[in-house]
């Protein structure tokens, strides 16, 4: 496919998608450069949000907080379903446009979009399920219960990596909870985001008048724009997914002003395989793991821990894979491997490398990938690369396809290694042995917030609370009860008797 299919096929998908003219703005100073890796050129140039129209958002997303929240939440979940089905229609252009932005293979492109409508899905269920309890209470004549309640503006900050998922597991899930969203995507991948909320306005149309002006804002722009998100006191909870560096920014600021916080950070996830694992389902799983998206998942996975006994069987069929692995235009059938989002991305692979070297290391492939792309496309050869033992570089998350190898000879070592790291998103173990499977996902195993088994750490599903331990937040989105996240608890105490019986047995008698 030629280059300049890039740029005419992305503005027809835009157009398709229902994405007005007004979001372009030609090459005036000031504008956001919309670029593609798969070439590396510029598709177009994107008008940004003001510092003064950002906070005009959030004062109309809190006046529609007023209405919004006082419609009964199953039909707040019809919304959600027509955005499902707007989503199912689009799905092939939306998909498209994540592969042209992003760089993933068409496959991974329309995986994501599955996603959000599988969110979608989750969701509508939701909308008859924010369930309380009803609660015993010592006191007769008396019931206690608890109930949920919307809590306010959510302002939603995405990475370029998946440019739409992480909004929809956000975003569906708050306006079932009676929530209105303030979305800034990443600027590394802005036209998701038009054609995102182009989708979305079409579901609105479609539901009618109870859902007010403002339910949801797309803010385009750069840093600036997040941190007015984080420190607006009118924006009660803020889901940020980025680099472990931002959320020790962003977390104290959110804490400063008592407001609610999901927070996505690093993962420099790790795979144990044992002696007794079945070595073609590892293989299989450990390549997708760690060379899928270009290595740029935060569930990738980026240190495989392998018990000695076996590693001269698994080590050198891996290396085999690594150095056949079809790498080029993620829009071409085959390709496994597209290219990485930047230069930066590259050189940042680069360095890591140079310091594995450094540090005794064998390296098998890394480099970039000839007659791949454009000067400014940087496709890379996945890097394998054999450890003496843990140390820097693998103890940091290097966002590109490296994957450290080490031994171990005990169970309990290997568990260490892996949980001898800052993040703690994803895990997991190869072994039919189930001791070693149950110790892994046991109190004393995996400190992560995924732990699986004879699975790779890469590729959540949605019915799952997704999130990790220690420097990866401790957040948790989409399925399961993350749901709380975006409601507030409230504890309700009814007395239906004739006396006013006190709570552990305090008497308090007045006279008149």
């Amino acid at each position: 496919m030629s280059t300049s299919s890039v740029r005419a096929e992305a503005l027809a998908i835009l157009e398709r998608l229902g994405v007005s003219a007004d979001a372009f703005a030609g090459d005036g100073a000031g504008t956001l450069p919309a670029r593609s890796p798969v070439t590396g050129e510029t598709i177009t140039h994107l008008r940004t949000t003001s510092a003064d129209e950002t906070r005009a958002s959030i004062a109309r997303a809190e006046a529609a907080f007023s209405a919004w929240r006082k419609v009964p939440a199953p039909r707040r979940g019809e919304l959600v379903r027509l955005l499902g089905e707007e989503l199912r229609a689009a799905k092939d252009d939306l998909g498209m446009l994540v592969t042209l932005e992003a760089g993933k293979v068409v496959s991974e492109g329309l995986g994501e979009v599955q996603e959000m409508i599988d969110i979608c899905d989750f969701a509508v269920g939701l909308s008859r399920q924010l369930y309380g309890k009803t609660i015993a209470t010592e006191r007769p004549d008396h019931r206690m219960m608890e109930t949920w309640h919307p809590l306010g503006v959510a302002g939603v900050i995405t990475a370029f990596n998946f440019p739409v998922a992480v909004w929809s597991w956000n975003t569906a899930i708050a306006l079932v909870c009676g929530d209105p969203v303030i979305w800034k995507p990443s600027e590394k991948s802005p036209l998701t985001g038009l054609g995102v909320s182009a989708i979305l306005a079409r579901a609105i149309a479609r539901f009618g008048d109870e859902a007010p002006e403002g339910l949801h804002h797309l803010l385009i722009g750069d840093r600036e724009i997040g941190e007015i998100l984080v420190d607006d006191d009118r924006v009660a909870l803020v889901s940020a997914t980025g680099s472990t560096r931002m959320g020790r920014e962003v977390g104290p600021r959110l804490a400063k002003r008592f407001a609610r916080s999901i927070l996505e950070l690093g993962g420099n996830n790790a795979a144990i395989v044992a002696p007794s694992a079945d070595l073609d389902i590892a293989l299989r799983a450990i390549a997708f793991s760690a060379i899928g998206t270009a290595g740029q998942r935060c569930t990738t996975l980026r240190r495989l821990i392998v018990h000695s006994s076996i590693y001269d069987q698994l080590v050198p069929r891996l290396a085999k894979v690594y150095g056949s692995v079809a790498i080029g235009d993620p829009r071409e059938t085959g390709t496994l491997v597209g290219p990485l989002i930047d230069r930066d991305a590259f050189e940042n692979m680069e360095a890591a490398l140079t310091a594995a070297r450094e540090a005794g290391a064998v390296v098998h492939g890394g480099g970039r990938a000839a007659g791949v792309g454009g000067e400014d496309a940087f496709y890379a050869k996945p890097a394998l690369v054999e450890m003496p033992s843990q140390m820097a570089p693998m103890t940091q998350e290097t966002f590109a396809p490296i994957l450290y190898v080490v031994r171990y000879n005990d169970i309990h070592e290997a568990i260490a290694i892996q949980n001898g790291v800052g993040a703690g998103l994803s895990s997991s173990i190869f072994t039919l042995d189930m001791r070693e499977a149950e110790l892994f996902v046991s109190e004393i195993g995996s400190d992560c917030g995924i732990a699986n088994v004879n699975i790779g750490p890469s590729g959540a599903e949605i019915g799952g609370a997704f999130g990790g331990e220690k420097e990866t937040g401790g957040g948790r989105e989409a399925g399961s009860d993350a749901w709380k996240a975006y409601m507030r608890r409230s504890t309700n105490t009814i007395n239906y008797g004739t006396a006013l019986p006190l709570a552990q047995g305090v008497t308090f008698e007045i006279s008149e």
